[in-house]
């Protein structure tokens, strides 16, 4: 059933076909690779059949398979994942790693667009005594964040509030330390060229806010000051081609822009601002 499976995918043109199909065995068994290797001739079960073949057609489709198995791995952690919200990805980690290197003891976070919650949850973890806010315009990926606090054991730590950017904070009582955000960046006359599993599955809200992509960032760049405390910092995850049209946005009368970090392909990806 492997090799079929592994065809069909193949076949459907998913990349790695033989993994993402040994994957989806994995995750439906409950046995991991290694294990359905060494007992490759084993049958497995009417209702694992049953299960493993409809997975195979989702994915050949082209559905994620992160949005069939209902998981992803972030920063050495396991999160739930819906089509309500954009799967974290690598990239993401190293806004994390960036936050935690301008992070105080006790510090107060604030995260905008948290979607999955991967990034204000990941942070809380790493910080025991830290504190979030966690912003989300969609009640629907709000609740899978809920959900990720609860398994990771930080709700007691985490407010979660419904709110598109910061329009339902109020800057007399919510002043942070961090603010964080891996923003809807994509711009519009690019989402035709994405791969069909972020192009036709993950969340257009989440990837695109039009235009030339920079709608939030500037959002961001311009509201932000008003609930950082003084010297607080401001971390944004930026597109491939962002880079230099963000040092143009970013007003030195307020800001200053500490660094642009790469990503692991060198693409400027982590824009780290400090208020003055």
């Amino acid at each position: 059933r492997g090799r079929e499976a592994a065809r069909t995918l193949d076949h459907a043109g998913v990349a790695d076909a033989w993994r993402e199909a040994s994957s989806l065995l994995s995750h439906i068994t409950g046995r991991d690779r290694t294990f359905l290797i060494s007992h490759a001739e084993d049958l497995i079960g009417e209702r694992e059949l049953r299960l493993f073949v409809a997975a195979i057609a989702r994915r050949a489709a082209g559905e994620p398979a992160q949005y069939i198995t209902g998981v992803q791995d972030f920063y050495g952690r396991s999160f739930r994942v819906t089509p309500d919200v954009l799967i974290p990805r690598p990239e993401t980690e190293l806004l994390v790693a960036a936050a935690l290197g301008v992070m105080r003891a006790g510090a107060r976070v604030c995260d905008v667009g948290t979607g999955s919650g991967c990034i204000a949850v990941t942070l809380l973890c790493e910080r025991l005594h830290a504190r979030a806010v966690a912003l989300e315009v969609s009640e629907a990926a709000l609740e899978v964040a809920r959900q990720n606090a609860r398994d990771h054991s930080v709700t007691e730590r985490i407010e979660f509030v419904v709110s598109d950017c910061f329009a339902a904070l109020d800057a007399d009582t919510d002043q942070f330390d961090v603010i964080v955000s891996n923003p809807p960046y994509v711009s519009a006359t690019v989402l035709p060229g994405l791969q069909r599993e972020v192009r036709d599955h993950e969340p257009l809200i989440a990837l695109s806010p039009g235009a030339d992509g920079l709608t939030v960032i500037r959002r961001l760049l311009s509201d932000a000051p008003t609930f950082l405390q003084p010297n607080g910092c401001l971390l944004i995850e930026i597109g491939f081609d962002q880079s230099e049209t963000l040092t143009t946005l970013v007003n030195p009368s307020v800001w200053t822009l500490n660094d642009i970090l790469p990503d692991l392909q060198g693409i400027p990806r982590i824009a780290v601002l400090q208020k003055h």
